[in-house]
């Protein structure tokens, strides 16, 4: 085990086995229903998650980690000896970085860096997996933060949601409710731009000309992009995420194409059936 101890929350959306291959530690965010609270992805999966929402009628409420669960989630690193890195949800759509920041202040003698992803479910993970990577070759903790850094704004985060409804009741997205009043069947990719959320494209029709929308704009990308690894992440959308992942094997040269589920958290938000394309540029368009 190295120097450096690599954290994330559960909204980073990495599958159990890379989560445990490559010592990540993760500090779960938290849904409640009423006066019941899950720990996202530790206490509730998402198709209990959807199940409850079906049962009740009624979204979530998500909340953040306190000061003090990070508190206790870094102190034992702190005891060996470790140095810190906690890539966290954009601090545009949560205080949980805020949090952790806080707790890092509790532990003034250690090497705890705190970055901002700017970013959501696998576009965290994304750079979560690039400090790994960065870890593996014994680069110090204040040289991999500013890297990634450096690559928060790098990330391309699109997804395709088959309803509106979680997003606008989550009051999440800014530029949906002007959709919502709409009577045209409006399919929108919704992108993650300066840490926040935006309609990035809209078209009537078929969900399946707004995925393949989706596909040909990543398609479009492939001389400008990280060639190390796409993620295509979903909420209960697996038929979809194995068509492109395909269509992604096809058109591109990347050494690996994962398919990831989506947390309880960002599932709240988006809703069943939701599937995401996300990878790094190489340089920003």
């Amino acid at each position: 085990m190295g120097k450096v101890k690599i954290f994330a929350d559960s909204t980073c959306d990495l599958s159990r086995d890379l989560i445990e291959s490559n010592d990540i530690s993760i500090v779960p965010l938290y849904v409640g229903f009423d006066d019941d609270s899950y720990k996202d992805g530790v206490e509730i999966t998402t198709k209990e998650l959807y199940a409850k929402v079906d049962e009740c009628g009624k979204l979530p409420k998500t909340s953040t980690p306190s000061p003090l669960d990070f508190i206790n989630a870094f102190k034992p690193y702190v005891e060996q000896e470790k140095d810190i890195l906690y890539i966290g949800l954009s601090s545009k759509l949560s205080s949980t970085l805020q949090n952790a920041r806080i707790a890092a202040s509790e532990f003034p003698d250690a090497k705890i860096e705190i970055v901002d992803s700017f970013n959501l479910s696998t576009g965290i993970g994304l750079l979560v997996m690039k400090a790994v990577d960065l870890a593996n070759e014994n680069v110090d903790v204040e040289e991999i933060a500013q890297k990634i850094k450096e690559l928060a704004p790098l990330v391309e985060t699109a997804f395709v949601p088959d309803t509106l409804d979680y997003l606008y009741k989550g009051g999440r997205c800014s530029s949906l409710q002007a959709l919502m009043g709409s009577v045209l069947k409006i399919r929108p990719i919704i992108k993650v731009v300066d840490g926040g959320m935006i309609v990035g494209q809209k078209a009537r029709g078929k969900r399946e000309k707004i995925l393949q929308t989706m596909l040909e704009n990543a398609v479009k990308d492939k001389n400008n992009m990280d060639k190390k690894r796409i993620f295509i992440t979903h909420a209960d959308g697996y038929e979809d995420s194995i068509f492109l992942k395909k269509k992604l094997e096809e058109s591109l040269d990347v050494e690996e194409v994962i398919i990831t589920d989506a947390g309880c958290v960002i599932s709240s938000h988006c809703g069943p059936n939701t599937v995401g394309i996300l990878y790094i540029l190489n340089e920003k368009k």
